[in-house]
């Protein structure tokens, strides 16, 4: 009973930061590019301290079989 599962690939962005390196720079612009290319928004990985370190994206695997 072979089931059909989706594979997944995964991509990671890294906020850019600003000239002070403490405030993010909006990344709208980065985002609009990945989601434009299948990619979509699962989760961030945050520093200890605060803040975060990655934005953690997927999209499914294209021309796979299952």
């Amino acid at each position: 009973m072979g089931e059909d599962r989706t594979r997944w690939e995964y991509e990671t962005l890294r906020p850019p930061r600003g000239s002070t390196k403490k405030e993010a720079v909006d990344p709208k612009e980065a985002l609009n590019e990945l989601g434009g290319d299948g990619w979509e928004l699962v989760t961030t990985v945050e520093y200890v301290g605060g803040g975060t370190k990655y934005l953690v994206l997927k999209r499914p695997v294209e021309g796979e079989e299952a």
